[in-house]
């Protein structure tokens, strides 16, 4: 048997891993609707103008503007996980400083890099790529 220590492993991987045994070990005790792929409520927005909020499904707003050199938080305030990342899907090239958000928990918040070049960045859940609910853009100016 090999043994692994984490350094090892990236940590992508290893959140991955944990995210799909949570989803697994729900399933196999009748996990009820944590699976849904459509909004199940509203969705409030933050006060806060560069925040973006997860909730019932969705992101809102799905459409931000920030001026250049600002930072965008995401904020879980969803029953289940996510992972918030650039388009496209798989890749995530698009505007890599989103990707710093990426995994987060029920409750959680996170916040990207700075976003530094003026353009429009899309992101989306990479748990639920297709959720047109959990898609959404930054622009940037």
């Amino acid at each position: 048997m090999t043994t692994y220590n984490r350094r090892m492993i990236p940590s992508k991987v290893i959140r991955q891993v944990a995210a799909a045994a949570a989803i697994a070990a729900a399933a196999a005790c009748g996990g009820g609707s944590s699976s849904s792929t459509s909004p199940t409520g509203t969705c409030t927005p933050s006060a806060n103008p560069n925040t973006i909020v997860i909730q019932n499904n969705q992101v809102c707003p799905q459409t931000l503007t920030v001026t250049i050199g600002s930072q965008v938080t995401f904020v879980n305030n969803d029953s289940r996980v996510h992972e918030m990342d650039s388009d496209p899907h798989p890749e995530h090239t698009d505007c890599p400083a989103i990707n710093q958000v990426d995994f987060l928990n029920p409750g959680q918040s996170r916040t990207t890099g700075n976003l530094t070049v003026a353009r429009r960045c899309g992101f989306h859940d990479h748990s639920s790529p297709d959720t047109a609910s959990l898609k959404g853009t930054i622009t940037i100016q």
